[in-house]
């Protein structure tokens, strides 16, 4: 005989389907829509405009993708080391010992966050050399703080009683920090890392001053030339992209946080 379990009243089951979670989630389509309908009306005004060549190959599709990769590698390697080194310094922060210590580097972090991008980068090209290694080093400095902040608020948010009966039921300090802290401050690190993501993606235009390329090339190309049209068309690509990695962040964030309205 087969019984068969009912769900209490007034409780509706989640639904079985594999597209479940996205139809609860469905507020997370609309921007990546606005996005590409944006790209799209961008890119039908610029066919119905008489490009001559210099326009042409600014907007060649073989040598925006080679720009586009230049980006993204620009923001994947400094994205990874912000992570790399902000997430165990915001942990070490995080523990009741730093005291003092803790105000006073976030204060610094702070500090170099208000710092101009443009001039880090810059400063860091006549100190480390033109290309990728000083752009990324910039653009470590200038999403450093959002990770580390985070981190730090995250893990000290933790409920204090639950890190005491962690305790009581004889964990270690370190496996403490695995099995309930780390876990509970997940969301809100992912958090940091979505502002990171986001501001590298905006600062790494800026790599076309010290030879690191991304598609601050195209954009920089255009106004020296006076195609306004075109640069404006390259800047709409940042923009969507800083844009669509914004909603992978998110999406991201979401399904880390558990949340499903």
């Amino acid at each position: 005989m087969t019984s068969v379990t009912t769900a209490p009243a007034g409780v509706t089951a989640a639904p079985g389907r594999p597209g479940g979670w996205l139809w609860r989630n469905r507020d997370l389509t609309i921007q990546p829509v606005i996005v590409l309908v944006g790209l799209a009306l961008v890119f039908a005004y610029m066919s119905t405009q008489r490009l001559d060549s210099v326009e042409q190959r600014i907007l060649d599709p073989a040598g925006l993708l080679a720009r586009l990769r230049e980006h993204l590698l620009l923001t994947g390697y400094s994205t990874v080391v912000v992570i790399a080194l902000a997430v165990p310094l915001g942990i070490a922060l995080s523990r009741s010992a730093a005291g003092g210590f803790r105000t006073g580097v976030l204060a610094f972090g702070g500090f170099m966050q208000a710092l101009p991008p443009f001039g880090v980068i810059i400063l860091l090209a006549f100190w480390l050399g033109a290309g990728t290694f000083g752009a990324t080093v910039a653009l470590v400095l200038a999403s450093f703080l959002p990770v580390l902040t985070n981190t730090v608020v995250g893990l000290r948010q933790v409920d204090p009683t639950l890190i005491e009966a962690a305790r009581g039921m004889g964990m270690s300090a370190w496996r403490t920090l695995l099995r309930v802290e780390l876990p509970l401050a997940v969301p809100v690190m992912v958090a940091g890392i979505r502002v990171a993501l986001v501001l590298n993606v905006g600062t790494a235009t800026f790599g076309v001053y010290v030879g690191a390329g991304g598609l601050g090339v195209a954009i920089d190309s255009a106004l020296k030339l006076g195609r306004v049209e075109v640069a404006f068309a390259a800047s709409a690509i940042v923009a969507a992209l800083a844009l669509l990695i914004d909603w992978l962040a998110g999406v991201s964030q979401r399904l880390v946080s558990g949340r499903t309205e």
